[in-house]
């Protein structure tokens, strides 16, 4: 089947074997055009978005030609799953193999025995590999075909990707063959491009550029606000739907896996710090639909060849928009349709930020402008596909989105910005057109940093000329005239804002632009803290015939009412419609003992209510959480049992006073007993301890603030009464 004359290369050839080996009638896209560039004897750059068929551009030609292409890829799974699925296309197992570090000495030398023996079409290399000098000397001696540099922005320094080994490939290539170089990535920008052909000396290469609009996806920015029960919430709704959840830290995949878990969903963990056999093993269970979601860190490739995936979530915000679009990518890539949910928290933004400590000046600059494109894209109201295939270089209208993004299918208003556009270019140009966009925003409204103050004396005159509007308002304005090609980011000093041909014309003859102002998630995030924090119920009404409830259930049995369940227990019971003792026991300050001792009549009630007034609960009321292997809850109470003083308990675990006495509070008010009988007996007798107990039983809230009114210093100091308040608790409530 290999070719050896350049004139059996026809297109013909090509659609029949393509038919016979892999059972497809057509190529798709310019897969055809870029195979025969390929067997042609060219170089090749490909840019092709995920699930647009790469990896057919280089094993069909390898197939087709005499030897053996090296195919050099970062991603040891997405090698075997290839492999795997090149070998259930021939009868010969040896037709494709993988050389890397995952192999035993006889793997390795059976791998090199089947490519001496012209059995192997195609080999899988990690860049790691290909350089050891034993690997370089086996290929000199062996026919290559072609060399595929596939995942190829890893080269690039301004790629979502870096790896160092990449930048040496071309020494390496010349090392072993004078043979076509085929480079190819799903996410490259006009900038990343560059340097991948620069530094592989393919500029001469021909370029295939298809478009990065997969119209099947839905993209999708929210609030990261109670983010466990917002997972678990979507993740039930797609039962039996595979999906993927990426988190930024390896810590916080073993976290929201096991809080999947727990909840009743089928999730595995995967990341680089698990074993090998581990992964391998959860990759498997993933692709065979044992599980249905996989938890993943955003900085190990998974490289899963899984064409059914529904949804993908970024639990934090990705480094840099070619990873999320990379990351994205694996969904839908059966044509289905496939949402994207990405969680927003300006406090991932630090943390990003704060990763960039320590490393090289340049990097650091690098890694900011990468974070701040994530941003705009975050926070930009405009048609987020047309936000992010212009970062690609792709035009886009908008009304070819066709609602499949949040923001076109709700539009946030719009208004009229032609005075603010042309305020704003007009000080680009004063500003001799140096600086970057945080820059340009600051000059707006006024706000000054070290390099604005070095040009201060050439800016005074339009320094604060904006400041009506806010920094944020600026940035939404930079955003948008970028994408309408007014402005410009050089690519050799990346980020320094220019005038455009069109925004030169808009000067001279302004004509109405829309406009819209920006979300501003972070302000989402903070009222619903303050909301929290005031304690306010969302169903009012609930939250008054709860309170006549407990009113009339602790009147019943002689105890205040605040010992049945605390003001913020109704609140929450109010906010979540519990049902079961179960989800009544993950109330705000219940617990399982408290939900069964005082919880029935709660239930009924409650039940009967969601009945009759037809409310639709969320389906994860329930969210169970991992337990704390910080939590002193068991140290404490088995210390307490032993008679240890509150002063060694606190000690032992390096706990102030204060913060003993509120775990301790924290444990009785959700329905677990203490002993602190020892403790009492030596602070007082049992007159004074009946005294206190009468009026904790007598008053409204029993609270702290009460009994301190009542009884004066000299009689009992604060962290006594905190204490006696703590015992009643435990003894009367529990």
């Amino acid at each position: 089947m290999d070719i050896k004359t350049s004139n059996k290369i026809n297109k013909e050839f090509l659609q029949d074997n393509l038919k016979k080996v892999f059972g497809f009638n057509n190529f798709r896209g310019k897969q055809e055009e870029i195979i025969l560039n390929l067997l042609s004897g060219n170089d090749s750059m490909v840019i092709m978005p995920t699930g647009g068929g790469k990896s057919m551009c280089y094993q069909l030609p390898a197939l087709l030609s005499e030897g053996v292409a090296i195919v050099i890829s970062p991603l040891i799974a997405l090698m075997k799953n290839q492999v795997d699925a090149l070998r259930g296309y021939s009868e010969n197992d040896s037709i494709a193999h993988v050389l890397n570090s995952s192999l035993s000495k006889t793997q390795s030398n059976q791998v090199k025995e089947d490519i001496e023996k012209g059995k192997t079409k195609l080999v899988y290399v990690a860049p790691e590999s290909l350089i050891k000098e034993e690997n370089i000397a086996f290929f000199n001696k062996n026919k290559i075909s072609f060399f595929a540099i596939d995942e190829a922005h890893c080269i690039s320094e301004w790629g979502h990707d870096f790896r160092p080994e990449y930048r040496k490939l071309r020494q390496i290539i010349n090392n072993i063959a004078s043979v076509p170089v085929i480079a190819l990535t799903a996410t490259a920008t006009p900038k990343v491009r560059l340097d991948i052909m620069k530094n592989l000396k393919i500029e001469n290469a021909r370029l295939y550029l298809d478009s990065f609009n997969r119209k099947n996806l839905f993209y999708e920015i929210r609030p990261k606000v109670d983010i466990a029960k917002q997972l678990i919430k979507y993740i039930n709704e797609r039962k039996g739907e595979s999906g993927i959840v990426y988190c930024l830290s390896r810590k916080k995949v073993e976290e929201i896996a096991e809080v999947l878990q727990i909840n009743g969903i089928k999730a595995l963990p995967y990341h680089a710090g698990l074993e090998t056999k581990k992964r391998v093993a959860h990759q498997d269970a993933f692709l065979m639909e044992e599980c249905d979601v996989i938890v993943a860190t955003i900085a190990f490739g998974m490289g899963i060849d899984k064409p059914d995936i529904r949804y993908v979530i970024h639990h934090d915000i990705p480094k840099s928009l070619e990873g999320y679009y990379q990351e994205t990518g694996r969904a839908g890539r059966d044509g289905g349709k496939g949402d994207l949910i990405t969680f927003y928290d300006y406090k991932d933004i630090e943390k990003l930020e704060k990763f960039l400590q320590g490393k090289p000046i340049a990097e650091q600059e690098i890694g900011r402008l990468l974070i701040m494109e994530t941003i705009a894209f975050s926070e930009t109201s405009m048609c987020r596909r047309k936000y992010l295939l212009h970062y690609f270089g792709e035009e886009f209208s908008q009304s070819d989105c066709h609602n499949m993004c949040d923001n076109c299918k709700n539009p946030k208003p719009t208004t009229e910005g032609k005075d603010f556009i042309k305020k704003l270019l007009e000080v680009i140009i004063e500003c001799k057109q140096r600086f970057k966009p945080k820059e340009v925003a600051k000059i707006m409204i006024g706000e000054s940093n070290s390099l604005i103050k070095q040009h201060m004396s050439q800016i005074q005159h339009v320094f604060g000329i904006g400041k009506e509007k806010s920094i944020q308002f600026w940035h939404s304005i930079i955003r948008q005239i970028y994408v309408k090609q007014l402005i410009t980011k050089e690519i050799e000093s990346y980020g320094i804002l220019k005038i455009t041909n069109e925004g030169e014309s808009f000067l001279k003859n302004p004509t109405s632009i829309k406009i819209t102002e920006d979300h501003d998630y972070n302000a989402i995030s903070d009222q619903k803290i303050i909301s929290n924090q005031k304690g306010q119920a969302l169903d009012n009404n609930l939250y008054r015939i709860l309170k006549d409830l407990r009113k009339s259930e602790a009147k019943a049995i002689g105890l205040p009412p605040s010992i049945l369940f605390m003001e913020p227990s109704l609140i929450d019971m109010a906010n979540q419609y519990p049902i079961t003792f179960e989800e009544l026991s993950q109330i705000q300050g219940v617990g399982i003992s408290k939900a069964k001792k005082y919880g029935q009549a709660f239930i009924d009630v409650i039940k009967e209510y969601v009945e009759e007034n037809e409310i639709e609960r969320a389906v994860d009321i329930v969210v169970r959480t991992v337990a704390n292997k910080k939590n002193n809850k068991i140290y404490i109470i088995q210390s307490l049992d032993k008679k240890m003083s509150l002063e060694d308990i606190a000690k032992g675990k390096s706990l102030t006073m204060n913060e003993l006495l509120e775990e301790i509070e924290n444990i009785v008010e959700t329905g677990t007993k203490v002993n602190l009988s020892h403790i009492i007996n030596e602070m007082m007798d049992n007159e004074e301890l009946e005294e206190i107990h009468d009026f904790f039983k007598n008053t409204e809230n029993f609270s702290f603030d009460e009994a301190r009114e009542e009884f004066d210093e000299e009689e009992f100091t604060d962290d006594e009464i905190r204490i006696l308040r703590i015992d009643f608790i435990s003894k009367v409530g529990n």
